[in-house]
C-alpha cells in the first residue's frame, strides 16, 4: 500500500488556517500552515548539510515546536528523526549518539555542554528562540524523496535498565497507523486540545496524543517542564479536552490546590499511561466525577493500544480496556498456548503500528518479533468480558517458595494506605525461599514495619505478604518517571537482610 506519507501536507490542505500548535511559556502559535513551511525550509537545510535519505537527525531539547520541525523535515526527505533523552548520563547519552551517528543534532543552549562536537562530526544547530530561525530562512524548494511506508522514520531509545538503550525504529507506517487507531479508537477531532508536559523524547509525549491530534486537526500546547500547580492552570487557560501523564505526575497534582479547587470544564478525560497507575488517583478523580481511564502502551508497538470508556472504569477498575481499532491481541502461556478466561499469560501484540526493528540489534529482534507478533514482556489476564488487565512484568513476577507472585495487586494494596505514598514490591534472593517478597514504601505518616505487614494479612494470602520492609525517604525513579526495581534489586539483593528471615 502506498499512501501519501507526507499526511501534514494533506492536513494543511484541508486546515492551513487552524491553529496546531502552541507554546505554553511564550504564547506563540503557529497555525497548520506555519508548521508545514518550517518543516520544509528546514528540510531544506537539511539536504543543504548532506542529509540523504536514511541518515539520522537527532534533537536534545525540552518540548519546543522544533521537535515538530525535526520531526516533519525527516517525514519529507526520508531521515530518520531521533529525539534524545536529556536525562541520560553523559556514558549513556554518548553510547546512543556513537550507536545512531547523527549528521545533525539540534541542541537546546541548557544542553551545549553535553554533546562533544569534536568527537561527534555532526552539524550542531541550537534551538533557541532567535538563533534557531535562521536555520528556518532556506529557500522553499519542491522536495522529491522516494519513499516506501517501511522506510524508518522515527527512533525512539528504550530504558537501558536491562542493559544498554535500545533505538526502536518506527517506520513511516508504524507512526500513522498509530495516529488512525488512535484518532478511530479514541474518538479524537479538530475539536480536540492537548497538552504536552511528558517528555518528547519519550514516545508517550511524541505518539500518545501529540501525532495522532495533528493529524485529527486538533491543537498541541507544548510545555517545556512540568509542575504541577502550572499543568492545571494550563489545562483550563487553554481549553484542553484530552490529556496524558504518567502516574507519577498524577501523584503531584491530585495534592495541589489547584487542582482540588478546578472543575475543568473542558476535559473530556484524563489519561495515565507509563506505569500502573494506583487506585488513589482513580479515587480522586472520580470524587471530583472526572472522566479519567488508564492505558497501557510501549514503545515498540505504537504507543497506543487499548480503548477503555471512562464510564467502565469503576466497575473494571484498573482495566486498560479492550483492544483498539486496528491491532489484535493474543494471551501466550509459557507452554505457548494461549491463556484461557482469567489466566495470566504473556501478552503480545500485532498491527500495522509495530516497530520495524531494534536498530543495529538483529539478536534482541528476533526475541521480541516472532511470526510477526511483538512479544511485550507484559503478564497481563483478560476476564469474560474482554477487559484486559496488567498483572506487571514477566521479570518483575516473583517466585517465591514455588509460588508465582505479582507485585501489582500489593502495591496497589500498599498505596490504598492513607499514611503511604508510594510502593514498590520486588522478590530479593533467598536461600531458603529462592526470592522473598519485599516491600519499599515512602511514608506521610509514622509506620511501624510491623505495621505494615499487619495491614497487608487483612487483604492478601500469607505467602504474598512481603517478608520484609524498607522504609524509604522517597523512591529511585528512571528517566521517564517510573519506580526504578532494578536500583532496588540491585541495592537491596547485596545486603545481609534476607538471608536470616
Amino acid at each position: 500500500m502506498h499512501a501519501n506519507l507526507d499526511w501534514l501536507q494533506s492536513r494543511v490542505n484541508i486546515s492551513p488556517e487552524e491553529i496546531a500548535v502552541v507554546d505554553a511559556v511564550t504564547d506563540e502559535c503557529w497555525t497548520y500552515k506555519e508548521l508545514h513551511e518550517r518543516a520544509n525550509r528546514l528540510a531544506n537545510f537539511f539536504l543543504t548539510n548532506g542529509v540523504e535519505k536514511g541518515d539520522r537527525v537527532a534533537i536534545l531539547a525540552p518540548n519546543h515546536i522544533g521537535y515538530l520541525d525535526f520531526f516533519f523535515a525527516c517525514m519529507r526527505i526520508g531521515a530518520i528523526f531521533i529525539p534524545l533523552n536529556w536525562r541520560l548520563g553523559e556514558d549513556e547519552l554518548t553510547y546512543v549518539l556513537q550507536d545512531c551517528e547523527p549528521k545533525i543534532i539540534g541542541v537546546a543552549p541548557s544542553f551545549l555542554d553535553r554533546v562533544n562536537k569534536k568527537e561527534l562530526g555532526a552539524v550542531i544547530v541550537t534551538i533557541d528562540r532567535n538563533d534557531y530561525d535562521s536555520f528556518l530562512d532556506y529557500e522553499r524548494h519542491h522536495i522529491l524523496t522516494e519513499l516506501d511506508e517501511a522506510d524508518p522514520l522515527t527512533m525512539i531509545y528504550t530504558g537501558g535498565t536491562t542493559g544498554r538503550p535500545k533505538g526502536v525504529v518506527l517506520s513511516h507506517r508504524s507512526i500513522l497507523w498509530n495516529a488512525l487507531n488512535t484518532v478511530v479508537s479514541w474518538d479524537l477531532g479538530a475539536a480536540d486540545v492537548t497538552l504536552i508536559s511528558t517528555p518528547m523524547f519519550h514516545t508517550g509525549g511524541l505518539n500518545v496524543y501529540t501525532l495522532p491530534l495533528l493529524l485529527a486537526g486538533g491543537k498541541v500546547v507544548l510545555s517545556p517542564d512540568f509542575s504541577p500547580e502550572k499543568a492545571v492552570k494550563d489545562l483550563i487557560k487553554y481549553k484542553c479536552t484530552v490529556v496524558l501523564f504518567v502516574p507519577t505526575m498524577y501523584h503531584m497534582i491530585i495534592q495541589t490546590k489547584e487542582f482540588q479547587e478546578a472543575t475543568f470544564p473542558d476535559i473530556r478525560v484524563f489519561v495515565s499511561g507509563g506505569a500502573p497507575c494506583p487506585h488513589k488517583i482513580y479515587d480522586a478523580f472520580r470524587e471530583k466525577g472526572i472522566a479519567f481511564k488508564e492505558g497501557y502502551g510501549l514503545t515498540e508497538a505504537g504507543p497506543n493500544n487499548f480503548y477503555i470508556d471512562p464510564a467502565d472504569t469503576t466497575r473494571k477498575i484498573g482495566s486498560v480496556g479492550k483492544p483498539m481499532i486496528f491491532n489484535d491481541i493474543k494471551i501466550m502461556k509459557e507452554d505457548g498456548t494461549t491463556a484461557n478466561e482469567n489466566e495470566v499469560g504473556e501478552l503480545v501484540l500485532r498491527g500495522y503500528h509495530a516497530f520495524e526493528y531494534y536498530w543495529n540489534k538483529p539478536k534482541e529482534t528476533a526475541e521480541v518479533i516472532k511470526d510477526g507478533w511483538v512479544y511485550t514482556g507484559d503478564l497481563v489476564k483478560q476476564d469474560e468480558d474482554g477487559y484486559v488487565y496488567i498483572v506487571g512484568r514477566k521479570k518483575d513476577m516473583i517466585i517465591t517458595g514455588g509460588e508465582n507472585v505479582y507485585p501489582l495487586e500489593i502495591e496497589h494494596w500498599l498505596e490504598a494506605h492513607d499514611l503511604i505514598d508510594e510502593a514498590a514490591v520486588v522478590g530479593l534472593p533467598d536461600e531458603k525461599w529462592g526470592e522473598i517478597v519485599t516491600g519499599f514504601v515512602s511514608l506521610k505518616g509514622e509506620l511501624s514495619e510491623e505495621e505494615l505487614k499487619v495491614y497487608c494479612n487483612k487483604k492478601l494470602t500469607r505467602y504474598k505478604v512481603p517478608k520484609k520492609f524498607f522504609i524509604l525517604p522517597v523512591l529511585p525513579k528512571t528517566h521517564v518517571g517510573k519506580i526504578d526495581k532494578a536500583t532496588l534489586r540491585r541495592i537491596y539483593s547485596t545486603t545481609e537482610e534476607s538471608n536470616s528471615l
